[in-house]
């Protein structure tokens, strides 16, 4: 899929615009096509030879924005959609 091509290997910042990680990988569900998560490598020189185990499960509802960067919600944002 083309539109995962472009996300793996984004930046992704939590509310506080703090870089977590880069996308590694992306879970989708192909019977619903829709994005489910996406999965978030560390980063530095362990990442790039493959031998870092750190990982991060980032859900596609915690998603604020995609451009340049990846940008997630803060929590009072979670919360306010949860509400309404």
């Amino acid at each position: 899929m083309r539109i995962i091509e472009e996300i793996i290997g984004k930046e992704v910042l939590d509310s506080s615009a703090i870089i977590i990680g880069k996308v590694k990988d992306v879970e989708v569900n192909f019977e619903t096509k829709t994005l489910e998560s996406f999965i978030l490598g560390k980063g530095g020189i362990s990442e790039g030879l493959g031998i870092s185990k750190g990982e991060t499960i980032v859900p596609y509802e915690m998603v604020k924005k995609i451009g340049d960067k990846i940008l997630l919600k803060s929590a009072a944002e979670d919360i306010d959609e949860d509400l309404d």
